[in-house]
């Protein structure tokens, strides 16, 4: 509980003595109405300060205003019967911020899952001068510079190992409580922390570029992004408020009216009570309040298992899919190749390798470091000019001045070279070299162990059709399709082709359906902004696609989709259960109200209780570990 929260606990407390004590010490007159105002601006006085505050700024209708109309209509009320009642006007005060102090408390606890991954913000990096460690900014690191982690501190900036091996805690940016392992030459992303031994680490990006920086500019975006559900409630709270201030005055001076017309004087403050009961009732306070909680709550949650969700937009939008379109290389797969074998070499094999891996040299593509990682030797890139990347082709480059191409069969298509065709399961890198065929190399990329698992957990969410789009040939595509259970495949696609697939997609889903896409590099960027839910792998994934992307997966686990699915359709069906209940027994004690039948008890169950058990139901959205 905050400085804030208990200031207003002691003032719940004293205000509730004194209306005990009120009505156990008799008191009359004068004496008795002081003490009684006393208590209800020990309670009230900050309630009547925004009423005010929000008439001077032109913006009357709220729940402030309400209340504070309510009760100060009811302690007039009093004072001109002269009942000398003014328990009611206090008591639903004090009910009213009783509710206030439990809502707040219950954001506060909702709000620590965000707080959680806002921690993950490293204060310092150590870089080392004369021997000695000295503790700089984050932002104030160069990419290449070399700076020092010790055990217990955050690892402030993307970098490569050059020193050290250790254990780092993940669970602030994945969710995953099992300690990652790291060695020299690993990589490491800013955000985790080191539990074991000290690491030197040659960053990769600057601190404003690099993974922490990323996620906190995400979950600081992800509270603008207002879901449907939200927008209407804001809007019907704008004309909702305004329409029951007239039916309550209404209330007040129409029947009164009437039966004077009539020749029958009715009880005018009979009828100005019951007003003043329907404003309390009245009070929208358990959707305005309970409404973005759901979906606070909902991604604080996701937030904790790993799964960012850059607002509440998309988590309602996410809660609806029932297409899921995955990318392969990265996604479904680890996006590690390995060369199985060189096929119809015309030359020596490690000469044909040698050639690829030089004009590969410029390309961080997953193929292209299995080449060079295959070749096994220090790239001289003095060797290599003239490097064309032609976009799902290829590379055409000299190699000591030699045009050697290295690509699939499109481009040797294009470059009208005659290739061979090769009966074995995996990714073919064709080679040429000059303007003749010298053989290719076979590449096999190796699935994710729970992509499989991932797909089944789909359809058990849901999921009516995945689908796989990959660059890859049509043999590579239907054997990993048919392993991890995809159903539908469409293969050896350009990037510009995968948008096209999946507008198509798009056009046979159902209005009332959405379309997820899954994908991690570059070139999945367009398709992911494309797809009604674009969903990245955020550790392993690029700059580009996490940027694209409205879902981020921060461990890279395709299982999570599913996972994130459920949480959505969870934190969805707790919105629309607060809605309908709180509508329903607000219009039933309206009713009652206006009828005479209910008083201000009733109205403070129908404007406090209804809030409460609304954000009770609410704070459920947080409960997801085990979905």
């Amino acid at each position: 509980m905050n400085q804030k929260q208990k200031k207003m606990l002691i003032r719940i407390f004293i205000a509730a003595v004194l209306l005990v004590g009120l009505n156990v010490v008799s008191a009359s007159g004068w004496i008795k109405m002081a003490l009684y105002l006393a208590d209800y601006l020990i309670i009230g006085y900050d309630i009547l300060k925004k009423a005010l505050k929000g008439i001077v700024n032109r913006q009357v209708f709220d729940e402030n205003f309400l209340m504070a109309v309510a009760t100060v209509g009811a302690i007039a009320l009093a004072i001109y019967e002269k009942s000398g009642d003014y328990n009611e006007a206090i008591a639903v005060m004090l009910f009213y911020q009783i509710g206030e102090l439990f809502q707040s408390y219950a954001v506060g606890k909702s709000r620590k899952n965000i707080s959680a991954l806002m921690d993950i913000r490293p204060d310092y990096a150590n870089i080392e001068t004369n021997g000695t460690l000295e503790k700089v900014d984050p932002d104030e690191v160069e990419t290449g510079s070399v700076i020092v982690v010790q055990p217990g501190e955050k690892i402030p900036i993307d970098g490569i190992i050059l020193e050290g091996n250790s254990t780092l805690n993940t669970s602030a940016l994945t969710g995953e409580s099992l300690p990652k392992e790291v060695e020299k030459g690993g990589e490491v992303i800013s955000g985790c922390i080191n539990m074991t031994g000290v690491l030197k680490i040659q960053t990769t990006k600057e601190f404003e570029e690099s993974t922490v920086s990323k996620i906190l500019e995400l979950v600081e975006d992800s509270s603008l992004r207002k879901s449907k559900s939200e927008n209407f409630i804001s809007k019907f709270a704008r004309i909702y408020t305004p329409v029951i201030c007239l039916l309550a005055l209404l209330l007040a001076f129409f029947p009164p009216l009437i039966c004077l017309v009539l020749g029958n004087p009715s009880n005018w403050s009979a009828w100005l009570y019951r007003a003043l009961t329907f404003l309390v009732i009245s009070c929208p306070c358990a959707l305005v309040i309970s409404i973005p909680l759901s979906f606070f709550a909902g991604i604080g949650g996701a937030g904790k298992e790993g799964i960012l969700i850059k607002g509440s937009n998309y988590m309602e939008t996410l809660s609806k899919t029932k297409v899921v379109v995955f990318d392969k290389t990265g996604t479904l797969t680890k996006g590690v190749f390995e060369v199985r074998g060189i096929h119809h070499a015309k030359m020596e094999e490690t000469k044909v390798l040698e050639y690829a891996a030089l004009a590969e040299c410029a390309s961080s593509h997953p193929i292209s470091k299995s080449l060079k990682q295959a070749y096994g030797k220090e790239i001289d890139r003095s060797r290599v000019t003239d490097i064309e990347e032609i976009s799902g082709h290829g590379i055409v480059a000299k190699v000591d001045g030699v045009t050697t191409a290295v690509g699939n069969a499109k481009l040797m298509k294009r470059l009208g070279i005659l290739y061979e065709e090769c009966s074995s399961i995996g990714t073919l890198i064709h080679v040429a070299i000059d303007g003749a065929y010298a053989g290719h190399i076979l590449i096999s990329d190796v699935e994710k162990p729970n992509s499989k698992q991932a797909v089944c957990d789909l359809k058990k969410a849901g999921v009516n059709r995945t689908v796989m789009l990959t660059g890859d040939a049509l043999g590579v595509a239907n054997q990993v399709a048919k392993e991890l259970g995809i159903d539908e495949v469409h293969s050896e696609l350009l990037p510009s082709d995968k948008v096209l697939e999946v507008e198509k997609l798009l056009n046979e889903t159902s209005p009332k359906e959405t379309l997820a896409f899954v994908g991690d590099g570059i070139n999945d960027a367009p398709v992911l902004t494309r797809a009604d839910i674009g969903i990245a792998m955020g550790a392993m994934g690029s700059d580009a696609a996490i940027e694209a992307a409205d879902i981020v997966l921060m461990d890279d686990n395709p299982t999570k989709i599913a996972k994130g699915i459920r949480i959505s359709r969870k934190c969805i069906s707790i919105v629309y259960q607060n809605i309908v209940f709180a509508l329903a027994v607000k219009f039933v004690c309206l009713v009652l109200g206006a009828a005479g039948i209910g008083n201000m008890w009733l109205a403070i169950f129908a404007d406090v209780g209804v809030m409460v058990i609304a954000v009770l139901n609410a704070i459920r959205a947080l409960r997801v570990h085990s979905l």
